[in-house]
């Protein structure tokens, strides 16, 4: 028996099983003594003894396989007729999509292979040789040398920067898809013959000058793209982040008028509005001295140093704002006053545990409320309520919404409805409850 290699890969590219009709899958057999038209049989077929015609089940065969090594071992024939047909699919160079392709070899080993049998191998030398000659004589004249001043990222394929970057091919200097990728697909179809009526080449006509519309918009978004570098997304976020907050906020409102500007007008105008945001700072600063009654340099020098002092000592002394939120709770209010009372002396403080009421269960100190976001849009009630229940004012706001746009809805409010309606602790949300209900922003239903 001898082992010879198949067709092809592609099953559907052999001839049927003479005895079944199916496609062919290796191993396979193909008899020896009949012929010129081979009798190919799948191993099924074979085994139960098929015969056709003169071909009988004696006659001598084949085994069609191309499971064996070629160049070098653990690289079956299969294996590098799959990595030839995939550098033809996926390119030369772009060894991730060929090692996808094939699924049983990594990038690394496909480049490798390929690099060493097919590339640096001294039997294809004479075919580079003579394929380099033809290219210099193409090109004789010479390219004109493209320099970038600054060079495009090259991330991987399908990765986070890929994916920021829209896709975009440095190599190439094009996007795996175009705007309006399937803008072709109405061209595709198609065809001026000569005996086409007036009205329907008219209408051909108009197709195409509407794919031409298509193309020069492509070829408009490209050029903004390239003029205000937005390729490289993440220097783009970092030269933005350079402006203050307020003339980001700018940068961000005018983004969308970009494209009807160029480059350096609309970086000018950005510039513009940046150097005045910091002149109305340092008039307002100015104004802030004379207000003062400082009249020299010397003297704002000394006025700032004093007020950055006069900052730290209130940031740090502010007890009393600090007591006033613990006072509903006695013992922890001793614990903050002993806190505050090691801080000063110098001494670490000891980690306080919650303090245990009389009827033996933990209550935990009042909320404080200082710096987090939405307390300035609470009255002192609600302030004083989001501390007891120990509620954030963010959260508090959206369930008081919640039970307000349900009260509106109804005529009127149930417990329970209240308690389907926010998810927390029933105690919580039954103070809350109660606490509408006493300032009248909500009745029973």
């Amino acid at each position: 028996m001898d082992r010879l290699t198949s067709f092809t890969s592609d099953p559907f590219d052999k001839p049927p099983c003479r005895g079944c009709s199916s496609y062919l899958t290796e191993p396979y057999i193909k008899c020896a003594e009949c012929g010129p038209s081979a009798v190919l049989l799948c191993l099924q077929c074979f085994t139960r003894g098929f015969e056709y015609k003169k071909h009988q089940s004696d006659h001598k065969y084949e085994i069609m396989t191309s499971d064996f090594p070629v160049l070098e071992p653990g690289w079956t024939a299969q294996e590098e007729m799959a990595l030839l047909e995939a550098v033809m699919d996926c390119g030369f160079g772009n060894w991730h999509d060929v090692a996808y392709q094939m699924r049983s070899k990594t990038k690394e080993e496909c480049e490798s292979h390929y690099m060493k049998n097919f590339i640096n191998n001294p039997l294809f030398s004479s075919t580079l040789l003579s394929l380099r000659k033809n290219k210099d004589s193409c090109f004789s004249e010479g390219a004109i040398p493209f320099k970038p001043s600054d060079d495009p990222p090259r991330p991987t394929f399908d990765s986070v920067m890929s994916r920021d970057m829209a896709g975009y091919m440095p190599a190439r200097a094009d996007f795996m898809e175009e705007f309006d990728n399937y803008a072709e697909w109405d061209l595709k179809d198609i065809d001026f013959v000569d005996d086409d009526s007036d009205v329907l080449r008219a209408l051909k006509l108009s197709v195409v000058d509407i794919y031409h519309s298509r193309l020069r918009e492509r070829q408009r978004r490209k050029k903004i793209i390239r003029d205000h570098g937005l390729i490289n997304l993440r220097k783009f976020q970092m030269l933005e982040r350079c402006y203050p907050k307020e003339v980001q906020d700018l940068y961000d409102v005018m983004r969308r008028f970009a494209r009807v500007v160029g480059p350096t007008e609309h970086d000018k105008f950005i510039e513009s509005h940046a150097l005045e945001f910091e002149l109305r700072r340092e008039i307002h600063r100015l104004q802030e001295y004379r207000k003062a009654g400082i009249k020299s340099l010397l003297s704002a020098k000394v006025y700032e140093r004093v007020k950055r002092m006069r900052e730290d000592e209130r940031r740090k002394r502010t007890m009393l704002c600090d007591v006033l939120q613990y006072i509903q709770d006695g013992r922890a209010c001793q614990q903050w006053l002993s806190k505050q009372a090691a801080i000063d002396a110098g001494i670490t403080p000891a980690v306080t545990t919650l303090t245990v009421s009389a009827t033996g269960r933990r209550s935990a100190p009042p909320l404080n409320l200082t710096g987090l976001p939405g307390t300035e849009k609470l009255n002192e009630k609600e302030k004083e309520l989001c501390q007891v229940v120990r509620l954030v004012p963010g959260a508090y706001l959206e369930y008081k919404q919640a039970l307000l746009n349900e009260h509106r809805r109804q005529g009127g409010l149930r417990l329970a409805q209240a308690r389907a309606l926010i998810k927390i602790d029933v105690n919580k949300t039954r103070k809350i409850y109660d606490f509408l209900i006493k300032e009248g922003h909500i009745t029973k239903a």
